[in-house]
């Protein structure tokens, strides 16, 4: 229940300008998370150079981020639907601003790679509370499409901006500005987020402590040999022992699981076939668009000889729809429902990779623009309509857990796109490998069947 005008009300039942403040409030967390897993790398130069540390030290430095962020994230759901998505979120926002300090003050490379951590333990509590507070937001499913993808949006826009701000502010005044940005926008969203629903389950779920350990562990070990895999190659004992290390800990989580009072993986939520099919529509997605970004970047710089800045300049019709594609998607969903909208997405993204696939070093640069831009409006429409239909599909007193599931699959799915491709000299078997993944999804999707929904 949340006060409006010093009166209680329901939540759901919020007046349209309260609920913008509330919108505001809870997408700017999200948009924190994706701007700090790009600002940053623009600014490894600098770190080098103040620090003075090693060039093998520096990608640990934005990679330590995603390992703890996306190992947190299942976790950071069942916590979230323990305490309640508000707490969470509102303490995840403080935590957040409080480490950014301590990584401005980093004295040297280690104590930076140590506070970038402990932003991404922040991060994992900050995504799965702000979708359960939105879905707890806008009670009608139609509303709550369209407002995830706006939430969606907006949050797009931290990643696309992130190089573009930090350079800026690296210019201004070196790479600890990047950091001070964070909690000035934190204490705004603090304001702005007091009126959420503190509502929480009426029956307290007991915590599952050995599934939350396994599975942080099976997560953080997965992403990290994936990771390992994909920067430094796959023919060293490191990215292997860390993935046997997760293979080992998923399995004592099943069977840790079947035995658990309260799983941190509930059989009412993974029975549910549309939450299955939304998680494989949401790493498969994310397998292909990370997985050409890379495959992109390496071809650009390395065959066709474009420097640094046309290569960034190249990509800027990639990053265009992720401004506003998200904003359709939302409203198509209402109309029409999900399962149609993430079909015809992993489709293009099928056709993304198929033409990329007959890419060669005499292809017209142009032709590979087109397959980016395809790419971008199938990742744009499949990604935030899983999303939606997570938030729709998953029962209220799971919403955090669900989407906890759903982040941990996406991450684990950027991962495994970049550490798939790592190896592969050419861009053709990466099209090959990407438009293979785009089609697996589409099948095992399309193999869901599910009524249609009412248009809204």
């Amino acid at each position: 229940m949340t006060l409006a005008n010093g009166k209680a009300v329901e939540p759901g039942n919020e007046t349209r300008p309260r609920r913008r403040g509330l919108f505001a409030g809870i997408a700017v967390g999200n948009f924190l998370v994706l701007l700090d897993a790009s600002i940053l790398n623009v600014a490894l130069p600098d770190i080098r150079s103040d620090l003075h540390t090693g060039a093998a030290a520096l990608p640990w430095a934005v990679d330590s981020y995603t390992i703890v962020f996306a190992g947190l994230l299942l976790a950071a759901g069942a916590v979230a639907d323990r305490f309640g998505p508000r707490n969470v979120y509102r303490g995840a926002l403080i935590a957040f601003g409080l480490v950014s300090l301590a990584c401005a003050a980093a004295p040297n490379a280690g104590s930076l790679i140590g506070g970038r951590a402990l932003l991404g333990v922040a991060a994992a509590g900050l995504v799965p509370a702000s979708l359960a507070l939105l879905a707890g937001l806008y009670a009608d499913p139609g509303e709550r499409a369209r407002a995830i993808g706006t939430w969606a949006a907006v949050t797009s826009i931290g990643l696309i901006a992130g190089p573009v701000l930090g350079g800026v502010l690296v210019e201004l005044g070196g790479w600890r500005l990047v950091f001070l940005v964070n909690p000035a926008i934190i204490a705004v969203t603090l304001l702005a987020s007091r009126g959420l629903s503190s509502s929480r389950p009426d029956r307290v779920r007991t915590v599952d402590r050995s599934g939350i350990g396994l599975s942080i562990l099976a997560l953080a070990a997965l992403t990290f040999g994936l990771i390992d895999a994909g920067t430094d190659g796959w023919a060293r004992p490191v990215p292997l022992v860390a993935l046997a290390l997760s293979a080992v800990a998923f399995v004592a989580l099943v069977f840790v699981e079947r035995s658990a009072e309260a799983p941190i993986l509930p059989p009412a939520l993974i029975g549910l076939p549309r939450v299955r099919a939304d998680i494989i529509a949401g790493a498969m997605a994310s397998f292909v668009f990370y997985g050409v970004l890379f495959a992109l970047t390496q071809w650009m710089v390395t065959e066709r000889g474009l420097s640094a800045l046309e290569t960034g300049l190249a990509f800027l019709p990639m990053t265009l729809p992720m401004c506003f594609m998200p904003l359709v998607t939302g409203r198509v969903v209402a109309r029409i429902g999900a399962r149609q909208v993430i079909l015809v997405g992993l489709a293009l993204d099928t056709v993304a990779g198929v033409v990329l696939g007959f890419a060669s070093t005499d292809t017209p640069l142009a032709l590979v623009i087109i397959a980016q831009v395809v790419l971008s409006f199938g990742s744009t429409l499949a990604i935030p309509a899983a999303t939606a239909d997570m938030a729709i599909a998953v029962p209220k007193e799971l919403a955090a857990t669900g989407q906890g599931a759903f982040n941990a699959a996406r991450q684990a799915g950027s991962a495994l796109g970049v550490a798939a491709l790592a190896p592969l000299s050419t861009l053709t078997s990466s099209g090959a490998v990407l438009a293979c993944g785009g089609a697996l999804a589409l099948i095992l999707v399309a193999a869901v069947r599910r009524p249609r929904p009412t248009a809204v």
